[in-house]
């Protein structure tokens, strides 16, 4: 296996890491905060300084951090990914951010002469320690193609959505806006039925028996009833920023879009309520407070 240089050792790389060392991957690693590299080990496992030094002796660059302003620090700084990947190198863009900033930077990549791939992942750290995470890419078949050994590594299964790299990030943005409307109408549901005295864990039991047999429902719906926001799995800031995304792809496209409107108020409600580090699960805590619901009612 070739050598890949990875970046970000957050909650989502960090295990996407560990498993490429698992499975046998040379592996570079960069973060841009120091010390997030305990526990990570291999004989070919380099922790490296910059992005630079990571990519120096590597073909493909995997990117997995938390927004558009990082991906684009650690691509076009002095000592970034395009300056010194190799000509016909790979970087694989694995973050959600936005539409614009992946049209970006699939341009600046095929002015440069490398190539750019976007693979955004649908999947929590847990599904990312166990290789389980489905990956949308979009990019130039041979591109994409060149990545299937990183792929089948760090998922269960993965999609070439379109030759427009961007088109994968507008699949995951809108998947992140459908897991967004399920936790605001389950919190909903659950506040109309406490405060009607019914119990929304038998409603739970309904509706994932009967009507949408969804692990999502069952997962995300368990984790709002148990105000279970702490470990974050993913934070709640973080879901303000991706569908405050969404909202931007969609008005670029020209599409309204209440439902996502709606949903980042309420997000934005709950970073101002100091929410904003606990699991974005906590949008049904907002929605419970706003229907007096006090905290631990069952």
């Amino acid at each position: 296996m070739e050598r890949v240089a990875f970046i970000g050792l957050g909650a989502m790389g960090k295990p996407m890491v560990a498993n490429l060392l698992a499975a046998g991957w040379p592996v570079s690693v960069h973060n841009r905060g120091p010390g997030k590299e305990g526990g990570l080990a291999g004989p070919e496992f380099r922790v490296c300084d910059s992005p630079a030094d990571a990519v120096r002796c590597a073909r493909m660059v995997v990117t997995m951090v938390p927004d558009d302003a990082a991906v684009e620090d650690v691509t076009f700084r002095a000592d970034g990914i395009l300056a010194h990947l190799a000509p016909g190198g790979v970087h694989v863009s694995m973050s959600t951010i936005g539409v614009a900033c992946s049209h970006r930077l699939a341009e600046a990549h095929a002015a440069a002469g490398r190539r750019y791939v976007a693979a955004p992942v649908f999947g929590r750290p847990d599904a990312a320690a166990a290789g389980a995470l489905w990956i949308v890419a979009g990019g130039a078949p041979d591109a994409v193609e060149s990545c299937r050994p990183l792929f089948e590594t760090l998922g269960q299964g993965w999609f070439h959505v379109a030759e427009a790299p961007e088109g994968a990030n507008v699949v995951k943005l809108a998947g992140n806006f459908t897991i967004a409307a399920v936790l605001e109408t389950l919190s909903e549901a659950f506040a109309l039925l406490r405060k009607s005295g019914l119990d929304p864990r038998q409603f739970l039991d309904i509706v994932n028996s009967t009507m949408f047999r969804s692990p999502i429902y069952q997962a995300y719906g368990l984790m709002v009833l148990d105000e279970a926001f702490e470990p974050p799995g993913f934070k709640l800031r973080l879901g303000l920023k991706d569908v405050s995304l969404v909202l931007a792809a969609g008005s670029d496209a020209k599409v309204p879009m209440p439902t996502a409107s709606l949903i980042r108020d309420n997000l934005l409600s709950g970073v101002a309520r100091g929410m904003g580090e606990v699991d974005w699960c906590a949008l049904g805590r907002v929605i419970a407070d706003n229907a007096g619901v006090p905290p631990g009612t069952r």
